[in-house]
């Protein structure tokens, strides 16, 4: 019997005609056939091949679970590796760049190690080799910036840094960014003696990236400074990567000015103003509180895609206006435009900051029965910040505990805040539990906590909970506040003493102070968690960060220019309250933007309606309470209705008892008719009203 003849290929073309070879496109991608292939491929001759070879790498790097038939692949590399004529790093390159592209780092690093451990035999990693792999690295997770250091590493060793091309560079700057240390990536960015485009662009992303996740501001700043010298390079020309991050950075740091500069930039150099642009740009106005600009380029548009209309509403929900942006919703959906689930987290975050709590409930519920999304876990705490602004915190409790899902921090978080605004410490005590036990080293969780205890006078359980705090060296992030004069932004801290105006802004204070307490403002002292004096809690409420903001805004600013304010934390009560006041004292538009939501304050009243804190409206005392009625104008039907409220005096809302002087010493208190305050014609706008009448303002649509 004679042997079976083999037919060897012995060229490239061979190797493309050979009946093997051609199983590689009908070949189904299971184990099985993989090691059966890789056996033919061996007695027929293809594997002493490269191009063949490289195909069943890439064969192997598509499998379901190619982890079985790792020491398959290393057999594949180590036949041509080992040969002495072989020095192109082409097959190892292909398999370890196809493993990292198809999400699997592991197997991708595991396979680069032990090409590496065959050297000298094995050809050294090049260009080619790491960019993948670093892409996979940041893609992995924080426990992979380590292996991605050690590759940053592996890269000066085998390459050298005058030698790395443009690919790698841009690969090690967006691992460093999207790791979150953008200082090596700047260091890095630095170094390399002409930068392109892409490399910009990756570092104004990464300062983008950082400043969205960490709230930094500097690295906001950082954009600017970044475009203003790409612009004086003059080599290259910005484009759509470029003008979206220098608008989102404007967008963030509240840089009215700028972002007004970029979106002229655009239309001066005929960039194209397609709809990622434009909803960068109605994104940018809605968070510098200029939500008109945002309406007027959003009716501009001849085309709008989901992501525009979910700029627009989220630009409506944080500005309050929660029933336009449910109607801009409906006409959403009856246009026909596709919505999505970031759509339904919009809205219903439009309805948590308005109040409309059976809205937002009717919303969650039809999203899946209506158009099929599945509620996410941002969707339960959207829900579940609903029910806890309005104070059904044991409704947002059993939302937690019924989800398909296991809830995550953020949702805790979001009803232990509710448990601090309303007092519940039962619900806020068992929320802390969960929150340990998912995040013990998460700094705003014990502020939350100590918060909660220092607002009923608990101070025992404040001491504890910072003791907690001291001996586990977590810090509370410290309070700053943004603002734009004459196109330069300036960032403030608690108690900052480092401006150079710093005399005439701490001058500026007193006077605020004085006039405020001429119109009777007294101090909200309990927003103060420190067990000491009335006098000490005072001086601390006027040094925060969005009052030291305001006074330098007064002091040097134009008086018909409105104040614009950014805060990286919540705006206390006292500070809500006595912003108000200052609005009609100086007779100044302040606009402040805290981390949830806008405050336009005007005339003595902020476009909240004081919904933000939820004020408790029925504290009685036991001196001094009634029932207080004046006429108030809904603005859809322009007529006058009564809105009656309960009195609450105390400093506790929005007026002390001595504001209402005379008026509390006659037998008639539900009128204003002994009322002889300096601004007794403003204080109805500074009520909480239990029952608002119906206000809507229909978008100006096209």
């Amino acid at each position: 019997m004679r042997p079976r003849s083999i037919c060897i290929p012995t060229s490239p073309r061979g190797c493309q005609r050979h009946p093997t070879f051609l199983l590689l496109g009908r070949c189904p991608k299971t184990l099985s056939a993989f090691n059966q292939l890789h056996a033919h491929f061996i007695t027929t001759g293809l594997a002493r091949h490269t191009y063949p070879l490289s195909r069943l790498l890439l064969l192997f790097s598509s499998l379901p679970s190619p982890l079985p038939s790792l020491p398959h692949a290393t057999a594949l590399l180590c036949q041509p590796l080992l040969s002495s004529s072989y020095t192109s790093p082409f097959l190892p390159n292909t398999l370890v760049c196809s493993l990292a592209d198809v999400g699997r780092p592991h197997l991708a690093l595991s396979l680069y190690s032990r090409v590496l451990l065959l050297q000298p035999h094995s050809p050294k990693p090049n260009n080619h080799t790491f960019p993948s792999l670093l892409k996979a690295c940041a893609a992995a997770g924080p426990s992979w910036v380590p292996v991605g250091r050690a590759l940053h590493a592996h890269v000066i060793k085998f390459i050298g840094h005058d030698y790395v091309d443009h690919f790698v560079r841009a690969a090690l700057l967006s691992f460093y960014s999207r790791c979150g240390d953008v200082s090596s990536g700047r260091h890095l960015f630095d170094r390399i003696p002409n930068p392109d485009l892409p490399a910009w662009n990756c570092m104004l992303s990464a300062y983008a990236r950082c400043y969205s996740d960490s709230g930094d501001a500097d690295s906001g700043m950082q954009i600017l400074c970044l475009f203003r010298r790409l612009q004086l390079s003059s080599k290259f020309k910005p484009n759509e990567i470029t003008i979206v991050a220098m608008i989102g950075a404007c967008g963030d740091l509240g840089a009215l000015a700028q972002g007004i500069w970029a979106h002229a930039y655009i239309e001066l150099n005929h960039l194209t103003m397609n709809q990622v642009v434009a909803t960068a740009l109605i994104d940018m106005y809605a968070k510098c509180g200029r939500l008109d600009l945002a309406e007027q380029l959003f009716v501009r548009l001849s085309q709008k895609d989901v992501l525009c209309y979910n700029a627009m509403i989220r630009g409506l929900a944080t500005h309050g206006r929660g029933h336009q942006a449910v109607e801009l919703f409906h006409r959403m959906t009856t246009e026909g435009v596709g919505v999505d689930e970031v759509t339904f987290v919009v809205v219903m975050s439009a309805c948590a900051h308005a109040g409309l709590v059976d809205e937002g409930q009717r919303l969650f519920y039809k999203m899946q029965e209506d158009f099929g999304i599945k509620p996410q876990m941002e969707h339960y705490g959207c829900l579940v910040d609903l029910l806890g602004r309005s104070g059904q915190l044991e409704e947002a409790e059993q939302v937690i505990q019924s989800m398909p899902m296991k809830p995550n921090a953020i949702l805790y978080r979001s009803l232990l805040t509710a448990c601090g605004i309303h007092n519940n410490l039962e619900i806020g005590e068992r929320t802390v539990a969960q929150l340990m036990h998912l995040e013990p080293e998460h700094g705003g969780n014990y502020v939350l906590l100590s918060n909660m205890f220092a607002k009923i006078c608990r101070w025992d359980g404040v001491m504890q909970v910072r003791k907690v705090m001291k001996e586990k060296g977590i810090d509370k992030t410290p309070g700053s506040s943004l603002v734009e004069v004459e196109g330069s932004m300036h960032e403030f801290l608690m108690g900052d003493r480092t401006h150079p105006l710093l005399k005439e802004i701490y001058k500026m204070l007193d006077e605020i102070d004085r006039r405020l307490h001429e119109f009777g403002y007294m101090p909200r002292t309990k927003e103060v968690l420190f067990d000491v004096e009335e006098e000490d809690k005072e001086d601390a409420l006027s040094y925060h960060s969005e009052r030291l903001a305001i006074a330098f805004a007064l002091l040097i600013s134009d008086p018909s220019v409105p104040i614009r304010i950014m805060k990286n934390l919540r705006v206390c009560g006292d500070c809500h309250l006595s912003t108000k006041l200052i609005s009609g004292i100086y007779t100044r538009e302040i606009i402040v933007r805290d981390r949830s939501r806008f405050h336009h304050f005007r005339n003595w009243t902020c476009s909240c309606s004081d919904y933000w804190p939820p004020f408790i409206l029925r504290v009685r005392d036991s001196t001094c309470s009634g029932v207080f009625s004046f006429p108030t104008t809904s603005i859809s039907n322009l007529s006058t209705t009564q809105a009656t409220m309960d009195f609450i005096c105390t400093y506790a809302i929005s007026f002390p008892r001595h504001i209402l002087g005379p008026a509390w010493n006659t037998g008639n208190r539900n009128g204003l008719s002994g009322l002889k305050t300096p601004f007794s014609s403003h204080l109805s706008g500074l009520y909480s009203l239990q029952s608002r009448p119906h206000m809507s303002s229909n978008l100006p649509m096209a």
